[in-house]
């Protein structure tokens, strides 16, 4: 093999490696703003529009900084810079993310867009100089001119092959077992051991003077990475952080021994679990308890056999379905096993603490499929920005129905804003499509209404004729649940809007309600829901 068919092989590997380090920089950038700012499409359209824009005009960049400087050392050069500045972006964006988070909780519009397109700028110059990788490459790889369309086809192929590798290594593998930061840095490393490498092979000894660049990249990683990147709430101790490849998750606990699970911006509690009792002080979760005593009375808890959630989380609504109920068979759905870890390790959701619950790793609406028939659906897998558009439609609460008993019901948490109901109201009149009553009860101090729809035609009024049923000494959590499910019963209003499969446009309507709220006055509205 000559010394220019080696030449032009290592080419392409550095080719290779550009392409899987520029897409794994595009998947991990939506996971850097996915941990405050959600994944909505909103965000994904920011991140792969910029990025594309990014790209275009490196390609533009590079080839006429190839014709001007047709060698090597320059291509390997943008090589190590383009690692490099690839390296310092979750290095310096650390900091504007932990501002954005606490903008995000104090619904600071303002600093929250601000820190968004701050940390978005950030991908402007390395995505830019790994643009110019290709079109580079092309310049130094023909020789001929009868075989420049082979050869560019052949170095656009290598890139594609590698950006294939930069999709799918960070998703399902490194960002889980590695976080966002570490993938990152590790996508930032090969590029440049590549660029070294090749730039030691034409200057020797010379191509050591940029051995500086991972010297200070472990500085700035020992003092940017230090820390989690929300700290706790106040007077909080964080026992649990992890990235899962769907969240960052934290379990934080309070000074009574309490355990919260947060998810990614940390906006909203998604399970509670306290050391001497299962009650939740009012918050979502028991409200759940409620769904079934909306069928005609007398709705007795011999009544109750199965509850299926879509939305396990950690397990809250089945530890409360237990304490009432006893040992029902329970199916949990859960998407990430990242919160089920989280689960089974801080809030009891063990075989020895809930032998009745069965977890199932999947999707909610796929797994549903391939289960049985239950006297309650749950289902709250859902609240703004993260909404799985495919469990709003008319067609997956046909499924939902398939799958309860003659008199079952489901329950849907909703997110709401004290003066925006709209998605309440399109979920509303998507459900009345499929079942003959829907019934809404707003949970208080929250932003959270929970939608229940009954198989066959019922009346809000059998809530409270069934609460009067019921011993309050018997079953006290039952009991209050449903005392404050009819007190916080509210008429229903049915949208003109209703989701199906072809046309459910979830998000637009998700992300017009987050901006207008934070936009009109949000951080008042946080201090005060209701």
């Amino acid at each position: 093999m000559t010394a220019k068919s080696i030449s032009q092989q290592y080419l392409y590997l550095a080719v290779f490696t550009s392409g899987m380090t520029t897409l794994a920089v595009e998947l991990s950038a939506s996971r850097l703003l996915g941990s405050v700012f959600g994944t909505s499409n909103i965000v994904w359209a920011n991140v792969i529009g910029l990025i594309l824009l990014y790209l275009t005009i490196g390609y533009f960049i590079g080839g006429r900084w190839a014709d001007r400087s047709p060698f090597p050392a320059t291509l390997y050069r943008i090589l190590i810079w383009g690692a490099f500045l690839s390296a310092l972006i979750p290095l310096v964006a650390r900091p504007i993310l932990t501002a954005a988070a606490s903008a995000v909780v104090g619904a600071q519009a303002g600093l929250a867009v601000g820190s968004f397109l701050a940390v978005l700028i950030l991908f402007s110059v390395p995505v830019t100089l790994l643009g110019c990788v290709s079109p580079f490459a092309i310049r130094l790889a023909v020789t001929d001119l009868r075989s420049a369309g082979k050869i560019s086809g052949r170095i656009y192929a290598i890139s594609t092959l590698g950006s294939l590798l930069g999709t799918f290594l960070p998703t399902l593998y490194l960002i889980p077992e590695l976080g966002t930061f570490r993938t990152f840095l590790l996508f930032a490393g090969l590029l440049y051991v590549v660029g070294l490498f090749g730039l030691w092979r034409i200057q020797g000894s010379k191509a050591l003077l940029w051995l500086w660049i991972p010297f200070v990249i472990a500085l700035l990683s020992a003092w940017a990475l230090n820390g989690p990147l929300r700290p706790p709430t106040a007077g909080a101790t964080l026992l649990y952080e992890d990235e899962s490849a769907y969240n960052y998750i934290q379990v934080q606990q309070d000074g009574a021994g309490n355990r919260y699970l947060y998810l990614n911006e940390g906006q909203g509690i998604h399970s509670q679990w306290s050391p001497d009792t299962v009650a939740d002080g009012h918050r979502t979760w028991s409200f759940f308890l409620t769904a079934p005593y909306f069928n005609n009375p007398p709705y007795t808890p011999d009544d109750m056999h199965s509850l299926a959630i879509i939305g396990l989380a950690a397990g809250t609504i089945a530890r409360q379905y237990t304490s009432v109920y006893g040992l029902i068979p329970i199916d949990g759905i859960e998407i990430d096993p990242g919160i089920i870890e989280a689960g089974i390790r801080y809030f009891d959701m063990n075989a020895e603490q809930m032998p009745n619950l069965t977890v199932y790793a999947e999707d909610g609406r796929y797994m549903l499929g391939k289960l049985g028939t239950y006297s309650v659906i749950a289902i709250d897998a859902y609240r703004p920005p993260y909404i799985p558009w495919h469990l709003t439609t008319v067609e997956f609460f046909q499924e939902v129905a398939n799958h309860l008993e003659i008199n079952g019901v489901v329950a849907v948490n909703v997110g709401r804003t004290n003066t925006d109901r709209r998605l309440v109201d399109a979920m509303t009149a998507t459900l009345l499509r499929v079942f003959p009553s829907v019934h809404a009860m707003d949970v208080p101090n929250s932003f959270n209404t929970i939608l229940v729809a009954t198989r066959q035609t019922t009346s809000p009024d059998n809530l409270a004729a069934n609460a009067n049923a019921v011993e309050p000494d018997s079953t006290p959590l039952l009991y209050d649940s449903l005392v404050w499910g009819v007190n916080q019963l509210t008429p229903i209003h049915a949208s003109d809007l209703v989701f199906t499969d072809d046309h459910a446009p979830v998000e637009t309507l998700v992300d017009s309600l987050v901006l207008n709220f934070l936009f009109a006055g949000g951080a008042d509205q946080l201090a005060n829901p209701n």
